[in-house]
């Protein structure tokens, strides 16, 4: 899947595949962006980076670490069976290691970003491409409204409301599709009970 391939997917939604078209691909690939940055929040791209320490340190520079929303292990020393997971707290670009230091060695940082998709592909899972495609929809409706209130409408009075209420329900459907993505997290226990 790319933006392309997503554009034609809201276009359906939005009956909108004729020419000339209702909406530009910039106002999709807006509504595209944000759906994807929602959906984000509750899915989001897990990586994993080799970031080397500093001996004698307890910090790490994460800065590279492009659209990070969050990290969520730290492995160091790396490639131990069982592998070895230390405590750490984030500060801005920087990781502190809680209860070592660094020795020059690389740490694997699990880490989660925003997901892409752009015009050479994208992160998202199959699965959850319709998601997009019905947020970014709402998206765009919702902007159609903002637009449409206090101007003079040759769709008829009340059409303002009627995209305001097709956004609000569609936005609705959205976020409650995200929110059961956020119950099937799955959480871990990263340092054995005593």
């Amino acid at each position: 899947m790319d933006i392309a391939t997503m554009r034609i997917r809201v276009r359906r939604d939005l009956v909108d595949e004729g020419s000339p078209s209702r909406f530009s691909d910039d106002e999709l690939d807006r509504a595209i962006n944000r759906a994807v940055t929602e959906l984000s929040k509750y899915q989001p791209y897990r990586q994993k980076s080799a970031i080397a320490t500093v001996s004698n340190s307890d910090e790490l520079d994460i800065s590279g670490l492009s659209n990070l929303i969050s990290v969520s292990r730290v492995e160091f020393p790396v490639e131990n069976t069982p592998r070895t997971y230390t405590r750490f707290e984030t500060l801005s670009d920087t990781i502190r290691l809680i209860d070592t230091v660094g020795d020059g060695n690389n740490c694997y940082v699990y880490w989660n970003t925003v997901h892409t998709l752009n015009t050479e592909g994208s992160t998202i899972p199959v699965h959850l491409e319709d998601l997009i495609a019905l947020g970014a929809a709402a998206y765009t409706v919702m902007s159609i409204a903002q637009a449409k209130i206090d101007t003079n409408n040759p769709g008829g009075t009340g059409v303002d409301d009627d995209y305001q209420r097709w956004a609000v329900n569609r936005l609705a459907k959205f976020e409650k599709e995200l929110s059961k993505l956020n119950s099937k997290v799955r959480t871990g226990q990263l340092y054995p009970a005593d």
